[in-house]
Order: structure tokens, then sequence, then C-alpha cells
């Protein structure tokens, strides 16, 4: 069982993380651009796979569970950065995203713009140096019995 969960796990992982970070990275490029059409696909993108990335902690505490590492401090500090990097996802990056596409369509001066998609772009690469920390953790996960 352990291998369906940690298979489900990964494949949640790439799938769903993976489209937002790309995304989420891509958006304060195309806001920079005035890219309107790019602008409302990617932060659709970003939307509905934060959605779908729930099921990685969700199939990740399964995962735990049947390797009975739960108390391990590896996957207590990997808990406490996901949940980090889902506050920066839901409180600061799809806000700002949803923002600064109501003033692409409105009326804005690019310069404001501008330095929006900038701050954009360094809230976006701190959710996504979290996901990499994650992803070490989880690969290397310190002492473990592997040797990996």
């Amino acid at each position: 069982m352990s291998k369906f969960l940690l298979s489900v796990h990964v494949l949640a992982a790439i799938l769903a993380v993976g489209p937002v970070a790309v995304a989420a990275s891509m958006f304060p490029a195309a806001v920079r651009r005035g890219d309107l059409k790019s602008v409302t696909l990617l932060h659709r993108i970003c939307r509905v796979y934060a959605y779908a990335a729930v099921a990685v902690p969700v199939f990740g505490f399964g995962v735990a569970g049947t390797m009975h590492v739960m108390g391990d401090p590896w996957l207590i500090v990997s808990i406490g950065l996901t949940a980090v990097a889902a506050a920066v996802l839901a409180l600061l990056v799809l806000p700002r995203q949803k923002r600064l596409l109501a003033e692409l369509t409105g009326e804005s001066t690019s310069d404001t713009l501008g330095r929006r998609a900038a701050r954009l772009a360094m809230v976006t690469g701190v959710f996504n140096l979290l996901w990499a920390v994650v992803t070490v953790l989880m690969i290397v996960r310190p002492g473990s019995s592997t040797g990996a």
C-alpha cells in the first residue's frame, strides 16, 4: 500500500505543484508585457492547480503513516514548510495575481504594474524555493537507513 500511496503522492506533486510553480513564475513577465490573454490563462492555471495540489499533502500523510515516519524531524519540517508554501500561495501569490489582472484590464500605468509585478516575482520565488527545499527533504530524508 505504501508504494501505491507514494506513487500517487509523487505524481500529484509533479502534476499539480509543478504547473503552479511554472505558471506563477511566468505571470509577472506576462504582466510586464501587457499580455492580457496570457495573464488570464496563467492566473487560471495557478488557481485550478492550487486546488489539485491539496492531494499532495493528503497522500503524503498516507505515505508517512504507512512508513511509520510521522514523528521524524525531516517530515515535521517538510510539513511545516508545505504549510508555509500553501499560505504564501493562498495569501500572497493568488491575491496579487488577481489584483494585477484587474489592474491590467483597467487604467494603470506600466510603471506601477512593473513594480507590482516585480514584487510578485519575488513572492513567487519564495514559494518555489519552499517547494524546492521540501523536495530535497523528501529525497534526502536525513537519518534515512536507505543511504539515499
